[in-house]
């Protein structure tokens, strides 16, 4: 079992309007290692959450492990699609379109539901054609792609493949309990956004998850193998994780840009639902899990931000390059910058 410290205080994420601060964020958060170590950790480590989208890397071990990946020839751009909560650009969409066509599957497979494109051009561009969004629109496509590929290699039925007793949805419910070392059979239940089961965990369980993607050493060679492609594909492809000025790209970005100017390895971010995150520290073989009790994303998006520079995975080109998070400036319907949404001094040194 992972390491849990008793709790301590959360770090507040404030929004300053001019001299004020009007709104207070509580986030828990913790940094872990792959062997259950807590480098250190802001609130609640213990904290039962639903780890929501920020689990999608691990969710999509099985793809690999089971061979599907392989048998059917997926690019790392198409791996990369399979970890993604992605705003249904056009190259989100044309990707999971040949991605489906290539096993003889289409839009109708998908059982996640239909919702305009995160992305505001495409969303735009489909209002102003009229169209519907259907279900490949959806930011969970690429991973329920991936489900479909993972069905149809191991022959199972892929119908049906959001139920709980499915193979598909056991096997993500064994490689989570596996991951975080931690039994998930008394813990709560609920339904994801996109339809699949989702289950309680401590926050410090997904964190050390997220350390064990970093430093898979202790996993086994095929699980070791899956970790390192899956945070490589990441890094490789941030675009297709998420999109076009968002936090997982944006940031994973900059740590690519400051791991070729320096020979370090790049790190990778995921954001799920609910203001949950994750990041996957390679060079520091380091996981961090962060949940924002109100749900606010721009605090999830900030704190994530700081807790990268926290454990020294920035430097001053990708800071510069994280400015609109590190410094997460508010500005008013006329474009005058109003305020600020950034942690409560002095919560790196509680």
């Amino acid at each position: 079992m992972a390491q849990i410290i008793s709790a301590s205080d959360p770090i507040m994420v404030e929004f300053r309007r001019g001299s004020l601060v009007e709104s207070r964020h509580r986030c828990h958060a913790v940094i872990m290692t792959a062997a259950g170590e807590v480098v250190r950790a802001w609130g609640d480590p213990a904290l039962e959450i639903f780890p929501r989208s920020a689990i999608k890397p691990i969710q999509a071990l099985a793809l690999l492990e089971t061979g599907a990946a392989d048998h059917y020839r997926l690019t790392d751009e198409r791996i990369a699609l399979a970890t993604a909560s992605h705003a249904a650009s056009q190259a989100h969409v044309m990707t999971v379109e040949a991605w489906l066509d290539d096993m003889d599957l289409g839009e109708g497979d998908l059982e996640c539901g239909a919702h305009m494109p995160y992305d505001e051009q495409a969303a735009h561009a489909m209002i102003k054609r009229g169209e519907a969004p259907c279900r490949i629109h959806n930011n969970c496509s690429g991973k329920h792609a991936g489900f479909l590929t993972t069905a149809r290699h191991m022959g199972e039925d892929t119908a049906g493949y959001l139920a709980p007793d499915h193979p598909v949805q056991r096997r993500l419910y064994d490689a989570l309990t596996e991951m975080g070392d931690c039994p998930l059979g008394d813990t709560a239940r609920g339904v994801d956004g996109c339809g699949i089961p989702v289950y309680g965990m401590a926050l410090g369980a997904l964190a050390r998850s997220a350390a064990r993607m970093a430093d898979p050493k202790g996993l086994g060679s095929v699980r070791r193998a899956a970790a390192e492609r899956i945070t490589a594909a990441m890094a490789k492809h941030p675009f297709m994780v998420s999109g076009r000025g968002r936090f997982d790209t944006v940031a994973m970005t900059a740590g690519v840009g400051r791991a070729k100017r320096t020979g370090a390895q790049p790190f990778v971010t995921k954001t799920g639902a609910e203001a949950v995150h994750t990041a996957i520290l390679p060079e520091k073989g380091w996981g961090i899990a962060l949940k924002v009790e109100d749900g606010a994303k721009r605090a999830s998006d900030a704190m994530m931000a700081h807790l990268l520079d926290f454990a020294g995975v920035l430097d001053d080109r990708a800071r510069a390059d994280l400015s609109g998070f590190l410094d997460a400036t508010l500005t008013n319907a006329a474009g005058a910058p109003v305020g600020a949404v950034r942690p409560a001094a002095g919560w790196d040194r509680n």
